[in-house]
């Protein structure tokens, strides 16, 4: 399997990139964003690009995948529909575009949240957005295409997000994260799950195109 990965250096994505780097059935990995991993393995090619939403330099290095993971994604706190939008729609539907033409039988796993508003009409800007996202990518004629939508997420194995408040948040809450774990075991996922559920989504395919918290756990678990 080859992978194109986007938002690597998030902490899903972190956690993605590991588990794909691990896979002795993922042949190669090329993620695409801003800024290197970071990380030196012999499957894995950075492609640092700033131009985005513009593919066209680089289409001839998003040929032949199988999967795309698209982890890309930032908080909508402080931002305005308008700069939202752009990232989170603009940007994906780009990649998209391109990736679907290039690779028709390739499988895309798009990471959305819980609480996403698929009739994209409710109060919740983010989750209008989202919902929008995720409704015009189930439209494309990708061999697949799975909607992930995580709730709480737990960074495994090193893996830190890249946004203060939440690393604070994660800090604080880290001694209750296995009580939760314990009596909310279909809700509380990790990077290291999201990763394998992914894999999982593309190998196997998955009982739903849409994937809540519950649904990811039981992919990730799936032998």
């Amino acid at each position: 399997m080859n992978v194109v990965l986007f938002g690597a250096t998030g902490m899903i994505g972190q956690g993605v990139l590991r588990e794909c780097l691990l896979d002795s059935g993922v042949e190669r990995v090329v993620t695409v964003g801003r800024s290197r991993t970071g990380v030196t393995n012999p499957k894995l090619r950075d492609i640092v690009y700033n131009d985005l939403p513009n593919f066209a330099p680089i289409e001839a290095l998003l040929e032949g995948f199988d999967a795309c993971f698209f982890c890309l994604g930032v908080t909508s706190a402080g931002m305005s529909e308008g700069d939202y939008s752009r990232i989170t729609y603009d940007l994906t539907m780009a990649a998209a575009s391109v990736l679907v033409r290039l690779n028709p039988e390739m499988t895309f796993v798009f990471v959305s949240g819980a609480g996403t508003d698929s009739t994209e009409r409710g109060r919740l800007m983010w989750a209008r957005i989202k919902g929008k996202t995720e409704n015009a990518l189930l439209r494309m004629p990708f061999k697949a295409a799975y909607m992930f939508r995580p709730g709480v997420v737990q960074p495994m194995h090193g893996v830190r997000s890249r946004t203060a408040a939440y690393r604070i948040l994660y800090s604080m809450t880290a001694p209750l994260i296995p009580l939760l774990r314990r009596l909310l075991p279909n809700q509380i996922l990790t990077t290291e799950e999201m990763g394998r559920a992914m894999l999982n989504a593309v190998r196997r395919g998955a009982p739903t195109r849409v994937l809540e918290s519950r649904d990811i756990h039981r992919l990730a678990a799936a032998s």
